[in-house]
């Protein structure tokens, strides 16, 4: 790999699968996960979970959080899951990381993703809300892309050979 120790934040919409394929690649690559569900705030995670979508406001201090542990895991490496919606949250999660960092985004259409969160039990996040995080992302596009409905093994082996410079054979 070229980047040793990597920081990584996998992004994309809730149920697009970013804590399975953060925790595929931290083993993988031998380096700390995060989830940054973890590091809500209770107001936001009681906002959530009353199907009350978060505002900017809501989401600054925890991508300051989000971009500190970053910070404190850049000489280890660390592989975070954060939804990073938009252009400036991803300002945020990457200031004074921007050569260290890494965003993969997890893309999927809402028919695909909805169908996951209909299966999903015991989370905060309902279903309801995915059509406001689909209205908030800004799609990126210096995010190393890569289709949800690969198996997590596939995606996990796109991601890497990404980072290593190569195509993956899918």
């Amino acid at each position: 790999m070229n980047d040793r120790n990597p920081i990584i934040f996998v992004m994309g919409v809730s149920g697009s699968g970013k804590s399975t394929i953060g925790l595929l690649l931290a083993e993988k690559l031998h380096i700390n996960f995060f989830d940054g569900d973890d590091f809500h705030p209770k107001e936001n995670v009681k906002k959530m979970a009353e199907g009350i979508p978060l505002d900017d406001n809501d989401r600054q201090g925890w991508l300051e959080r989000l971009n500190l542990l970053a910070l404190e895991n850049s000489e280890k490496g660390a592989i975070i899951a954060c939804s990073a919606l938009k252009t400036k949250y991803r300002s945020i999660l990457q200031k004074g990381l921007e050569k260290k960092l890494h965003f993969v985004y997890l893309k999927g259409s809402f028919d695909e993703i909805m169908a996951r969160l209909k299966q999903r039990q015991n989370h905060f996040m309902p279903p309801a809300l995915l059509q406001s995080q689909f209205d908030t992302l800004e799609v990126p596009d210096d995010a190393i892309t890569v289709s949800i409905m690969l198996t997590p093994d596939e995606i996990t082996e796109e991601v890497i050979a990404h980072l290593n410079n190569k195509k993956a054979p899918l």
